[in-house]
């Protein structure tokens, strides 16, 4: 595989839902797995067909939550039995009780902060800018249109078969360049 210098890939256009998932189902069982499809709406399937996985998100907000959790009940304990113990009422220094609203709030905050930032990481962002913009008619992207994009850097991204290959998923459609 050569890799086509200023081309990102190749994308064509659908009208239904229907044919955007035939299409991406087709590419997938053609041996395409670098790709991407854009549609107004989710698409019952989509994720599958593109070969999509599991998220690691959640994991990263459990592990924060347990961060969280864990540094306000030990922050609160140095304070109140290490640092300065001070005995109200004839209670223990290390009366966890008293601990659990301020832990929880902490697990909350680092776990809600673990989400945001996991999240952006993981979809690569901020990206102000995607070589998809260019093309004039994506602003339909969000209207009413669904798009296909194969990706040059497919192991099988060869620049003419793909453009066969794509114009005959969906007859009638033309198949756009999209450049970097």
């Amino acid at each position: 595989m050569t890799r086509i210098v200023g081309i990102h890939g190749l994308m064509i256009a659908c009208d239904t839902p229907q044919a955007i998932l035939l299409a991406t189902r087709e590419a997938w069982r053609a041996g395409y797995r670098q790709m991407d499809a854009y549609t107004p709406y989710p698409v019952r399937g989509l994720a599958v067909a593109l070969g999509m996985k599991h998220s690691c998100i959640p994991a990263v907000v459990l592990v924060g939550g347990i961060v969280g959790a864990s540094v306000g009940f030990f922050m609160q304990y140095y304070s109140m039995a290490v640092d300065y113990p001070f005995n109200v009422g004839g209670r223990p220094h290390n009366s966890w009780p008293v601990f659990v609203p301020i832990a929880f709030e902490l697990l909350v905050l680092v776990a809600s902060f673990s989400a945001v930032f996991g999240m952006m990481f993981v979809c690569g962002l901020p990206r102000p800018h995607h070589p998809v913009f260019n093309i004039p008619d994506f602003v339909r992207a969000s209207q009413d249109r669904f798009f296909l994009c194969i990706e040059a850097t497919d192991p099988q991204f060869e620049l003419h078969e793909t453009t066969v290959f794509l114009a005959a998923l969906v007859p009638g459609t033309t198949v756009i360049e999209v450049p970097e």
